[in-house]
């Protein structure tokens, strides 16, 4: 495992989970021990209906929450949406910003998740800016060509590495029960840390780099162990306590 700080395993719930869903969220908070906490820090992302719900919970076991996106203003006449100070008053810690579901889904460019990635620092939110190449590139032979170039246009400028977390995201393993080869994992990480030392300079270390795409409970312990592989961000496999916690038991 990499000798960067304390690993992350965060859980984007995306657009799941109700009210009874927090019992959840409490099953993670109970089995979340100082042994644990000493080893990994966990984060939660769920909708943004349940953030203030879960705070009081979370609080005492020192999991840290998260929003799924956020506005690049402060506030203002946007029907729908929602500011990262909105998050950071909810309790939210971190915000996921550039998930290939909102690139895809909705058409954000760099250029704006690096805005949203901006607004997270404004309001004293950790970014996890999300970066990752579709099928196509990658056959295509250009998987590090489109991760390079969206970590230049998406990853803010003069801000301390340690302040943002990158999670790399093949699009094409989203959900589909699909995974790189471990070789892929590494070689991706290895080119995404060479280029935030390019963007950051030696201190780019402190930058936790994330794997996302179809982590589960079988094939968490082979990724978690990858050089460069910071932590994770879990998607399906963090709905339920059981998944969750039993990925960041890997690091126990």
């Amino acid at each position: 495992m990499s000798s960067t700080p304390r690993p992350l395993v965060a859980g984007n719930w995306k657009m799941n989970g109700l009210s009874a869903s927090i019992s959840e969220i409490e099953t993670i908070a109970q089995h979340y021990d100082a042994g644990l906490r000493a080893k990994v820090e966990l984060a939660i992302c769920p909708p943004a209906t349940l953030l203030s719900r879960a705070a009081p919970i979370v609080a005492g076991a020192e999991i840290r929450l998260g929003g799924q996106d956020c506005h690049a203003k402060a506030n203002g006449a946007h029907t729908g949406d929602i500011s990262a100070e909105m998050l950071a008053d909810a309790g939210a810690a971190y915000v996921i910003v550039g998930h290939s579901e909102r690139r895809c889904d909705h058409g954000e460019s760099d250029a704006l998740v690096r805005a949203k990635a901006e607004a997270g620092l404004r309001a004293g939110l950790a970014p996890i800016v999300c970066v990752g190449e579709t099928r196509a590139e990658r056959d295509a032979g250009r998987a590090s060509e489109i991760v390079e170039r969206q970590l230049d246009g998406s990853l803010p400028q003069d801000v301390a590495p340690e302040r943002l977390v990158v999670a790399y995201e093949p699009v094409w393993a989203i959900g589909t029960g699909l995974t790189p080869t471990l070789q892929d994992v590494a070689q991706m990480h290895a080119a995404i840390r060479a280029r935030l030392v390019t963007l950051f300079g030696a201190g780019a270390g402190a930058t936790r780099i994330l794997y996302g795409g179809s982590v589960k409970p079988a094939n968490a312990g082979e990724l978690l162990r990858i050089a460069n592989v910071d932590g994770a961000l879990i998607g399906g496999a963090s709905l339920t306590a059981k998944d969750f916690l039993a990925i960041a038991e890997i690091y126990r």
